[in-house]
C-alpha cells in the first residue's frame, strides 16, 4: 500500500494487492526514516479510476467479444493490467499519532510517500495503545479477528449513552446485554420497557434461571406497580396532573386545597379525594375538571390506599443489595398510562436521590419520546444525572431525540441505517465526524454496530455484537410462520 494524496486530514491509500482491508479498520503508517507513526482509520474504499483505465478496459472487452482464439500473451501483460483494474484507494481520517508506545494529538506531519511502512491494527493493539482498561468488565461483541470486545462499567456510570439503528438491527439485544452485566456488577437498573421483552433477562435461552433470575423485578402498572398517594408526594403527583392529564392551573390549585387539608387530617387517600371533590365547595366547571382527572387517576389503577399493595422503591433497592433490574412493562398500558407511570417514576427517583435515601440508578428507556415529555429531555440529561440518574435511550428514530441530547451525549452505539435523513440527522449532531457515520453506518451488517465515545476514548470501533445468552421475547410475531409445516 502506498500513500497517494492529503486533504485537510484525510489521506487516501493505493492498494493494489488483496490486503484483508476493510472499512473500519485502523492502519499504522510508519515513516521509516523518521520513524515517527501516524494512527488513521478506513472509512471508505473505491475503486482507481482514471479515464485512461477505463479506455484499456473498453479495448479489451472490445478484442474478448471480437477474437474467439486466445491472445498470444509472452509477456504476462493481460496480468498486470488485471491488478491494476483492481487497484483500490481507501479513503483513511487520520485519528492520531504513536509517540513512545502511546497515542499522541500532534499530527503536524506527514508521512514519506516512499518510505512508509503501512500495517492493519487490531483493535486488542489499538486497546494496548488507548490504555484502556477499568475493574468491571462487560463483554459486548467480538471484532473482525474473532477477538472478544470489552466495554467498562466505569465508563457508563455517571454517562448519556444512545443506541439506535433501524428496526431488527440488533439495539434490544445490545441493550438487555448492558443491562444484565451492570445488574451483575451490582448496579440498580430501571428499565421502561415499552414492548414487555425485558421480563425475558431473568432466564437463559435453554429455559434455565439466569445469573439475576432473583433480582429481575417485574413492574407491570397497575398489576405490581400501585403507588399510595403520600408515597408519591404532592411534587411526583402535581407534574402528574399538569403534564400527563393536562390539568388546568385554577383546577391544580383546587386540587391541592383539598390535598392539603386531607393530609392536615391524616387522611389522605383515593377513596377519600373523591369524596372530598364531590363535596367541596368550588366552581362547578373546576369541579368538572377535578372528577375527569381523578376518573382517568381511578382507571389507571396506579393508586392504592392498600399500604400492602402499594411500592416502595427504597425497601426494593434495600432488599436487593447486590443489585436489581426494575423492569416497568408498559406493553399492555394505554398511552396516557404510560406518560402518568413515567412522570410519578422518575419524580419520585429524583426525590429519593435527593435525600440520599438510594444509591445512583441507570434507566434504560425504550423509544422514550413516545412517552417522556418533550420538556423532560432536558431534565433527564441533566438534573437527573447530577443526582444520579443515569440513562440509556433506545430508539429506531434519531430524529425523535433532539439536538441537545446528542450534543451532550457521551457514548453511542449506532447499528445499521440506510435513511439519509437518519444518517444525516446522526452524523450533524454526532461526536465523530459525518464522513465516518455516513460511510460505515450505511453498510453495517445486522448485529453489527459502530462504537463512539468514553467507552472506546473516542476513536470509533466497528464491532460484531454477541448473541443474547438471555430470552428475547421482543421479536415481531408472523401469521405465516405459523402456517409453515416444520421440515
Amino acid at each position: 500500500m502506498r500513500i497517494v494524496s492529503k486533504k485537510d486530514n484525510e489521506l487516501v491509500l493505493l492498494a493494489i494487492m488483496d490486503d484483508g482491508i476493510e472499512k473500519g479498520d485502523y492502519l499504522v503508517i510508519e515513516d521509516t526514516k523518521s520513524k515517527r507513526k501516524l494512527l488513521v482509520q478506513v472509512y471508505d474504499e473505491e475503486y482507481l479510476s482514471m479515464q485512461s483505465l477505463v479506455e484499456d478496459m473498453v479495448k479489451d472487452e472490445v478484442v474478448k467479444a471480437s477474437s474467439a482464439e486466445g491472445l498470444h500473451d509472452p509477456l504476462n501483460i493481460s496480468n498486470l493490467s488485471k491488478m491494476i483494474r483492481d487497484a483500490r484507494l481507501f479513503r483513511c481520517k487520520i485519528r492520531a499519532s504513536i509517540e513512545n508506545g502511546r497515542l499522541s494529538s500532534n499530527v503536524s506531519w506527514l508521512p514519506s510517500r516512499v518510505d512508509s511502512k503501512i500495517t492493519r491494527l487490531k483493535v486488542s493493539e489499538l486497546d494496548v495503545l488507548l490504555e484502556r482498561d477499568g475493574m468491571l468488565p462487560i463483554n459486548i461483541g467480538e471484532t473482525r479477528d474473532k477477538e472478544q470486545f470489552k466495554i467498562y462499567a466505569e465508563d457508563i456510570d455517571g454517562k448519556l449513552n444512545i443506541i439506535t439503528g433501524k428496526k431488527e438491527s440488533g439495539k434490544s439485544h445490545l441493550a438487555k446485554t448492558l443491562v444484565k452485566k451492570l445488574v451483575e456488577h451490582g448496579a440498580f437498573v430501571i428499565v421502561l420497557d415499552l414492548n414487555n421483552e425485558y421480563s425475558g433477562l431473568a432466564w437463559n435461552r435453554d429455559g434455565t434461571p439466569s445469573s439475576i433470575n432473583d433480582r429481575v423485578i417485574m413492574l407491570e402498572p397497575g398489576n405490581g406497580l400501585r403507588f399510595s398517594l403520600d408515597y408519591t408526594g404532592k411534587g411526583a403527583v402535581a407534574n402528574m396532573l399538569k403534564h400527563a392529564l393536562d390539568m388546568p392551573a385554577a383546577s391544580m390549585r383546587e386540587f391541592f386545597r383539598i390535598w392539603d387539608w386531607l393530609n392536615a387530617k391524616n387522611m389522605l387517600g383515593i377513596e377519600r379525594l373523591t369524596n372530598a371533590i364531590a363535596n367541596w365547595d368550588i366552581n362547578e366547571l373546576v369541579r368538572d375538571a377535578l372528577i375527569s382527572r381523578l376518573h382517568s387517576i381511578q382507571a389507571s389503577r396506579l393508586f392504592t390506599d392498600d399500604y400492602k399493595k402499594a411500592c416502595r422503591f427504597e425497601r426494593m433497592i434495600k432488599q436487593s443489595s447486590d443489585g436489581a433490574a426494575l423492569i416497568v412493562g408498559m406493553g399492555r398500558t394505554a398511552p396516557v398510562v404510560r406518560r402518568m407511570t413515567v412522570e410519578l417514576i422518575l419524580s419520585k427517583f429524583v426525590e429519593l436521590l435527593e435525600q440520599g435515601v438510594i444509591p445512583p440508578v441507570f434507566l434504560f428507556a425504550e423509544e422514550a419520546h413516545l412517552y417522556v415529555r418533550e420538556t423532560y429531555w432536558e431534565d433527564i440529561i441533566t438534573r437527573m444525572r447530577h443526582f444520579g440518574i443515569y440513562t440509556t435511550f433506545i430508539t429506531n428514530q434519531p430524529d425523535a431525540v433532539n439536538d441537545g441530547i446528542y450534543r451532550q451525549v457521551d457514548n453511542i452505539f449506532l447499528f445499521n441505517f440506510t435513511n439519509d435523513n437518519d444518517l444525516e440527522r446522526i452524523s450533524r449532531v454526532s461526536i465523530a465526524d459525518a464522513d465516518t457515520i455516513k460511510s460505515l453506518v450505511r453498510t453495517l451488517p445486522q448485529r453489527h454496530c459502530l462504537v463512539i465515545g468514553k467507552v472506546v476514548h473516542d476513536l470509533p470501533i466497528v464491532l460484531k455484537t454477541m448473541p443474547s445468552e438471555v430470552l428475547t421475547l421482543g421479536e415481531t410475531k408472523r401469521f405465516f410462520k405459523a402456517k409453515i409445516p416444520a421440515c
